[in-house]
């Protein structure tokens, strides 16, 4: 049986006493093993890191870029290896697999620019012969721990930007689909990264706290559900790092009664089910604004849904798979019973889905609910499988609040050809990312991802520059240099004063 180990100093010769097994989520089988690590094994990474680090921080900013266009060159040129190896232990589809990758691979394009994001900033003549300016200088060690919903994206969101502003990095993926960020480990060595720089342990929660504690660890990025992510983000702090926790969400799309339905349906059968709605930019709220909207969009999502193709993950034609393992379907189907028990009305239903010769697989058809009201338990929580809500609102601010007093902030859209109502709506919402006729309204990678709320935790958001500042520390430098040189009258190590 194959065997996921740890990868350390460029290498996976840790030995180790326990192991993790990892699913085929198409058939149910055990088709893997995963080795699942504790300080010990932690200790040697962060000893290879600390070796590692000082040179290359010392490497000049453009051969970091060098070595992330390389890498670039390398993920793409693997793409359908790396997609199938995903695809097979998460139980995306490969399409969506690619586009896990790729949007991964989008902030290490962002990276390329290191030598012209780090630039500092100066002031010649702040005082009397006194120039400052200022430098970013890399934290050192720092630590990324991942979920399994998007075990290509996110380790990439985190090392890219960490690795090319000069820290060492290592990952510490969800030991449900852990294969992807070893081979992009591997990948960054035949990139050119020196072994030590970039690595990968494996675990529970006993490397997770071991990672929190480690006191030569100085940063710690986590994807995650939100009561973790503040356990993360206590835990971390308490150890004196610098920790950004992103947390679940409950993302609403208000459609008004003005918007394009055709649009909002085709837009809310990928946004509710794709990836079987393991995605917390998902879309799994939606909130007609007045009846007559709520009914209209019902009629229209029903045959979008009965349309729906669910198969294996290289079924080309399928528009998701499976979910991850066989605790999450029983968990997903756990939250269709609670909805039904608080009295929403269950209009699709998708439990018991078989998908013939798989019929051990982790299957979930698409659901759909409607009268669900906000005192619903099934509401307030993140329920992260293929099911979609529909709350009915009178009128916009009615809508409006829904997901603004939600305890959830990630992500929010509305659907309106209304110029005036989007840009209100925009402004007013009390969410961190927002989609105006845009389902999933996740930044570009030179700009910033993160939620509000309990969906993140920390100052900082992940990519672009929220990113650099998260992997770096300031310098400013104040300086004069008198007349005559070095010692020259008495004055010359007096410090000047700002006029």
């Amino acid at each position: 049986m194959r065997a996921v180990n740890h990868f350390i100093e460029g290498g996976s010769g840790v030995a180790a006493s326990r192991f993790g097994d990892i699913f085929d989520p198409n058939s149910g089988a055990v088709q893997a093993r995963v080795a699942l690590g504790d300080a010990a094994v932690l200790d040697l990474a962060v000893a290879a890191a600390l070796k590692a680090q000082p040179g290359w921080a010392a490497t000049n900013p453009q051969r970091r870029a060098r070595v992330m266009f390389e890498f670039k060159r390398l993920v793409e040129a693997n793409m359908e290896e790396l997609a199938h190896l995903l695809s097979s232990e998460h139980g995306k589809v490969i399409a969506d697999s690619k586009g896990d990758i790729q949007r991964g691979l989008e902030v290490i394009e962002f990276c390329c620019g290191i030598p012209h994001i780090l630039k500092g900033e100066y002031t010649q003549g702040a005082g009397p012969g006194i120039d400052v300016y200022s430098m970013r200088q890399p934290l050192g060690i720092g630590a990324g721990i991942t979920p399994f919903n998007f075990p290509g994206m996110i380790p990439l969101w985190m090392s890219g930007v960490a690795i090319a502003t000069g820290n060492a990095f290592i990952i510490k993926p969800s030991e449900r689909d852990p294969s992807i960020p070893v081979r992009f480990a591997e990948l960054f060595i035949e990139a050119g990264l020196p072994a030590g720089i970039c690595q990968v342990v494996h675990g529970d929660k006993e490397m997770v706290d071991a990672i929190l504690d480690h006191p030569e660890i100085a940063a710690v990025s986590f994807v995650g559900s939100s009561d973790i992510a503040h356990y993360v983000y206590k835990r971390g702090v308490a150890a004196g790092k610098r920790v950004q926790a992103m947390g679940g969400a409950k993302n609403h799309g208000i459609v008004m009664p003005d918007a394009d339905l055709d649009q909002v349906v085709n837009d809310l059968s990928g946004a509710a089910f794709g990836s079987a709605g393991e995605r917390c930019m998902a879309l799994p709220v939606v909130v007609p604004v007045g009846e007559k909207t709520a009914i209209a969009l019902r009629e229209k999502l029903l045959p979008a849904i009965a349309a729906l193709r669910v198969g294996v993950s290289t079924d080309t034609d399928a528009h998701y798979g499976p979910v991850v393992n066989a605790a999450h379907k029983a968990r997903v189907e756990g939250w269709i019973q609670k909805g039904v028990d608080e009295g929403a009305e269950l209009v699709v239903d998708g439990r018991g889905f078989k998908l013939q010769g798989h019929e051990q697989g982790f299957f979930i058809g698409p659901s759909l609910f409607d009268h669900v009201t906000t005192s619903m338990e099934s509401y307030k929580e993140e329920i992260f499988g293929p099911v979609l809500q529909i709350v009915r609102a009178a009128n916009f601010e009615e809508a409006l609040a829904l997901p603004s007093q939600h305890q959830y902030g990630n992500g929010v859209a509305i659907f309106t050809r209304n110029g005036h109502a989007a840009r209100e709506f925009a402004a007013r919402v009390n969410v961190g990312m927002v989609g105006i006729n845009v389902p999933i309204p996740v930044p570009v990678a030179y700009h910033t991802f993160g939620g509000w709320k309990r969906s993140a935790f920390g100052d900082t958001n992940q990519h672009g520059m929220e990113g650099v500042k998260f992997w770096t520390k300031v310098k400013t430098i104040t300086q004069r240099w008198p007349d005559g040189g070095v010692g020259d009258g008495a004055n010359a190590f007096v410090i000047p004063t700002m006029g």
